[in-house]
């Protein structure tokens, strides 16, 4: 089981362009993408057991990438999830400061295909 979690990511995104695109790049390199179009679609994710790579958009309705976070600490689903930020902002937010420690990457949209492949397989290194 820990192979097959390790190969898979949760790409959360209220952008369903996003969505498809990171599929359509990371499945033919055998990864599997868990797709999640909100915060409480990626808390239900990961009530569910999913553990791994997260790729979390700041920007989305309802519940934004910070308080995604936020809630997966208070809710105690940090243990065997590494996250990556995915923004269409060019400057980090200031809640950054406060989650850092939770986040190990800031990724700027638009991103090259190549580039992002290449972090999620780094990404996937850090997972026990």
């Amino acid at each position: 089981m820990a192979e097959e979690s390790s190969r898979r990511i949760m790409v959360v995104d209220d952008d369903v362009f996003i969505l498809e695109v990171m599929e359509e790049l990371l499945e033919p390199e055998g990864i599997g993408v868990v797709a999640a179009e909100s915060g409480d679609a990626c808390i239900a994710e990961l009530a569910n057991g999913f553990r791994g790579v997260i790729l979390m958009d700041i920007m989305m309705p309802r519940k934004d990438g910070w308080e995604t976070i936020q809630e997966m600490i208070d809710g105690d689903l940090m243990e065997g999830n590494v996250i990556a930020m995915l923004t269409a902002k060019d400057v980090p937010d200031a809640e950054l400061d406060s989650l850092k420690e939770h986040v190990i990457d800031y990724i700027t949209k638009p991103f090259e295909a190549d580039e992002i492949v290449a972090l999620v397989k780094g990404y996937l290194n850090y997972l026990p």
